[in-house]
């Protein structure tokens, strides 16, 4: 997986990229089409915003977070994160499971 972390008016420190490597690798354990994500960090006055775009097979799954911590914001956004992919790969399962059902009751 390609993973592009930027961050705007704040610096991406080693740690910051490690803690948002580590949320992200929680979320791409349930599903391995993870092509690549794009992570923005951002900071406006107090607010630390949290943003991802994650590439997967087939579709582009975003979610975002605010918060007034850079942490909070980004577990909040695994956590959305990890939803939105759980449902996106029940989706593509149920639907590929539903053909072979139809078929053998023909």
């Amino acid at each position: 997986m390609n993973l592009n972390i930027t961050g705007h008016h704040i610096e991406v420190t080693s740690a910051i990229h490690d803690y948002v490597h580590a949320k992200l690798d929680r979320v791409i354990r349930h599903f391995d089409s993870v092509t690549s994500a794009h992570v923005i960090l951002s900071v406006d006055k107090l607010n630390q915003k949290a943003e991802v775009t994650l590439h997967v097979k087939g579709k582009d799954i975003y979610a975002d977070s605010v918060e007034t911590d850079l942490y909070a914001a980004i577990d909040t956004l695994a956590d959305k994160l990890d939803r939105q992919v759980l449902k996106y790969k029940e989706k593509t399962s149920n639907h590929a499971h539903e053909g072979h059902k139809r078929q053998a009751a023909e």
